[in-house]
């Protein structure tokens, strides 16, 4: 069963919410998980977070969240004579796979438009992350 446009939207807000709001935290578990990374100065660039890059995460959720809601569009409908009245409607695809380098902010964007075009995500993430 598909969440409406108004329940995915809430969903997506506490999503940005919630980033802005544990930002020390995550901080600070970043800052743990690249002092132990055995990695190139390059490849932490990628992964390091700052309060810039955790705003930027939030602000493409709500960016997201301001967009029309893919789902349940009808871009056809004809009635047969027998009655029958078929629809030409978008629906999610179900189940979308993500590879992707390692950068934090994909994590949170995949999970955000899965979330807005009612699909589930697989993430796979590079061995850096």
């Amino acid at each position: 069963m598909l969440c409406d446009e108004t329940k995915k939207n809430k969903i997506l807000e506490a999503m940005a919410q919630s980033l802005l709001a544990h930002k020390e935290d995550i901080l600070n578990a970043n800052l743990m998980d690249l002092e132990k990374a055995v990695v190139s100065d390059v490849m932490k660039d990628r992964l390091k977070l700052n309060n810039q890059r955790l705003n930027d995460m939030a602000q493409g959720i709500l960016d997201v969240v301001k967009l029309e809601d893919p789902t349940r569009k009808v871009f056809n409908e004809r009635t047969l004579e027998n009655g029958l009245v078929i629809q030409k409607v978008s629906v999610p695809l179900g189940v979308i796979a993500i590879i992707y380098e390692s950068r934090p902010n994909v994590t949170s964007d995949a999970a955000t438009l899965c979330i807005k075009s009612g699909n589930t995500g697989i993430l796979r993430i590079g061995k850096e992350a």
